[in-house]
C-alpha cells in the first residue's frame, strides 16, 4: 500500500506571509496540530505546529527558553525572531520531513516512530498534494483487505521469511521457517527469550497460520 493510497488530500495550508494568528485560527477551526507551509510555486517551505505556538511571545511574554543558555550572539537572535516574530515564515519549522506519494505506508509509519513526529507532508515533484498522519495509518490498519494478505504454505512461508529483515532482531540468527498445513516450524540460533518471542510473534502475525512451532536449541541444556 503507498502512501497516496490512504493519505488525506483536503489539506489546509498557509503561506509563510501570513501571520502566526491566522496559522493559530487554521489550527482551531480545522481542528489540526500543524499546518504545512507552502510557497506561491506550491512547493513545501516548512510546517508550523503546536509545538512552534507554545513558545511565542503572546504565550510567554518574550521570556527566553532556558535552552538558549549557551548560544551564540546569532542563534539567540534568531531564537528571539522564531519566538517573536508575527509572520509564519519566521515561526515555523523550515524544511520539514515529508515523504514522497509514491513511498509504502510501511515506511511512513517507520519516520513516524523514528522521528517522534505525527504527520508527514506528501510530495509529488516537491510540490504538496496531501498529508498523511497516524490517524491515517490507524484507518489503513482497519480497512486492510484480507484477501491481499497471504495464505496457504507456500505464501505464508515466503511472508514469514520476508518480515525477518523487518527490523525484529533476528537478523544473523540463521532463522529459517518450513510451513504444512498452516502450521509454522522455526529454526535457527534463537537462545533469548526475547528473540524466541519475536519470532513466534512474527509467525503468528501471518494470515492463515494456525500454529508455530519452535525448533530452537534449548536454552538450558541438561
Amino acid at each position: 500500500m503507498h502512501v497516496k493510497d490512504v493519505m488525506t488530500t483536503r489539506v489546509v495550508r498557509i503561506s509563510p506571509d501570513n501571520s502566526v494568528r491566522q496559522a493559530a485560527r487554521m489550527m482551531f477551526d480545522n481542528n489540526v496540530s500543524g499546518v504545512p507551509v507552502v510557497d506561491d510555486q506550491g512547493q513545501l517551505v516548512g510546517i508550523i505546529s503546536e509545538g512552534d505556538l507554545i513558545r511565542r511571545t503572546e504565550l510567554c511574554s518574550g521570556t527566553p527558553s532556558p535552552a538558549d543558555t549557551g548560544l551564540a550572539p546569532d542563534e539567540i537572535a534568531a531564537a528571539y525572531v522564531k519566538r517573536c516574530s508575527w509572520r509564519v515564515g519566521d515561526a515555523m519549522t523550515p524544511d520539514p520531513v515529508s515523504i514522497d506519494e509514491d513511498a509504502s505506508v510501511t515506511r511512513a509509519a517507520r519516520i513516524m516512530h523514528e522521528r517522534g513526529i505525527k504527520r508527514l507532508p506528501v510530495l509529488r515533484n516537491g510540490e504538496l498534494v496531501g498529508i498523511i498522519s497516524r490517524w491515517d495509518l490507524l484507518q489503513a490498519v482497519l480497512s486492510a483487505r484480507q484477501d491481499d494478505l497471504p495464505a496457504g504454505d507456500d505464501a505464508i512461508r515466503r511472508s514469514v521469511l520476508a518480515r525477518l529483515g523487518d527490523n525484529t532482531g533476528l537478523e544473523g540468527l540463521n532463522v529459517t521457517a518450513t510451513v504444512s498445513d498452516g502450521i509454522v516450524h522455526l529454526w535457527g540460533n534463537v537462545e533469548t527469550a526475547g528473540c524466541r518471542r519475536a519470532a513466534r510473534l512474527l509467525a503468528e502475525n501471518v494470515r492463515g497460520v494456525r500454529g508455530v512451532v519452535e525448533h530452537f536449541p534449548d536454552p538450558y541444556p541438561r
